[in-house]
């Protein structure tokens, strides 16, 4: 079916208009889905999809966070694991609840489950393994679009906001023994290993791993958002060393993901 943008665009700002866009927590997702749309469409256009299929790769990117607003509404918090998942919360609102007809004009049940099956996995750990290669081609550039943005607001919004903590806390943290080897791995950090302020940062380094998109590595490089995330300024002598370590992990594995291109 045919996505008319602007029709996407007006219903998603109208969406928002009945939250507070002066508190930080609500305008960053706003901002944050833009640009994630916009990477979808720019990851889509370089595997060469088609024009509708570039759409819809952007309209995933417009319909991805939906459940962070009512998540921050009813429970105060971006941190799934005080409060719900917000990309199953995002499905229940879109789908259980019919918001996604505000979208789309009658939209098939077949498009309806396709995109219910991209927007639920963009930020779990993995593609479910029964996903068919199409529904696994779209989850796949959404993720990528999500992680590359990640590493932007980790730059851009102090690190004490998006954490909860205290400058003291975060500036003197240590990144535990078991993070460090989990980085060491080349694959995302599980949730369930982060234990201090900076094993966040180191979790959301760990992202560029994930990286499907030849074109998605290209554009973490350019942008200099991971490089300043990983040149982190630590208070504490022992964490400057660990980021020493962990620029040369992910160095190494940089140079060798663009000499394969």
């Amino acid at each position: 079916m045919k996505i008319d943008r602007n029709h996407v665009k007006n219903t998603f700002a109208e969406y928002v208009s009945h939250y507070n866009a002066q508190d930080e927590k609500v305008k960053l997702k706003i901002d944050h889905t833009y640009r994630v749309a916009e990477l979808c469409d720019t990851i889509a256009e370089s595997v060469k999809l088609s024009e509708e299929d570039m759409d819809l790769a952007w309209l995933c990117g417009m319909l991805h966070d939906i459940g962070r607003f009512e998540q921050i509404k009813n429970y105060g918090t971006f941190i799934d694991a005080d409060s719900v998942d917000h990309a199953l919360y995002g499905v229940k609102i879109l789908f259980d609840d019919g918001k996604i007809q505000d979208y789309l004009d009658q939209p098939s049940d077949e498009l309806c489950e396709f995109l219910r099956k991209v927007i639920s996995c963009h930020s779990a750990y993995r593609v479910p393994s029964e996903y068919d290669e199409r529904t696994k081609m779209f989850a796949d550039i959404l993720r990528d679009a999500d992680k590359i943005d990640i590493l932007k607001v980790n730059i851009e919004v102090p690190l004490e906001e998006i954490y909860n903590v205290t400058t003291e806390e975060l500036m003197n943290a240590e990144v535990t023994k078991e993070v460090m080897e989990s980085f060491s791995e080349e694959h995302a950090t599980l949730r369930a290993l982060k234990k201090t302020p900076v094993d966040h940062v180191v979790g959301h380094i760990s992202l560029v791993y994930e990286l499907v998109y030849q074109i998605s590595v290209k554009i973490v490089q350019e942008q200099g958002y991971l490089d300043k995330l990983m040149n982190f300024p630590s208070y504490n002598p022992r964490t400057r060393k660990q980021f020493e370590e962990l620029r040369g992990m992910m160095q190494s594995y940089i140079t060798r993901r663009c000499h394969c291109s």
